[in-house]
């Protein structure tokens, strides 16, 4: 399904979990309404006869089964040239207290901002 039936299906499921464990269109309208969306009548027919009478906790779990598949994007490895390890390794502590002595100094900043701090 294109992302813009994504709206049809959070609000299906919005009215399931809620306890209405057969949502109407009406139902899913009100939902839709309260956010300022438009229904579309087509798609939210087809929303309604693809999950009507389905346990919806069965539809969750079989869809997260099939993202359980699909690739991750940023997990790849990337292979550092043979030279370049060691220098990096070396450096690399030194940056890392250098970052958490910036992040605690600007923690005790904010909370002086906001007029108090807290263990004031």
């Amino acid at each position: 399904m294109p992302l813009s039936w994504m709206r049809y299906v959070a609000s299906y499921l919005l009215a399931a979990l809620g306890g209405n464990a057969s949502p109407s269109a009406k139902d899913i309208k009100k939902i839709l309404d309260s956010v300022g969306i438009e229904a579309d009548d087509d798609r939210l027919n087809k929303v309604i006869s693809e999950l009507n009478g389905k346990n919806i906790e069965d539809v969750i779990a079989q869809g997260i089964g099939k993202l359980a598949s699909v690739p991750a994007g940023g997990a790849v490895a990337v292979p550092a040239a043979p030279g370049s390890a060691a220098p990096a390794a070396g450096s690399a502590p030194a940056v890392a207290e250098e970052k958490k002595e910036e992040k605690k100094e600007e923690s005790e900043e904010s909370d002086d901002d906001m007029g108090f701090g807290l263990f004031d």
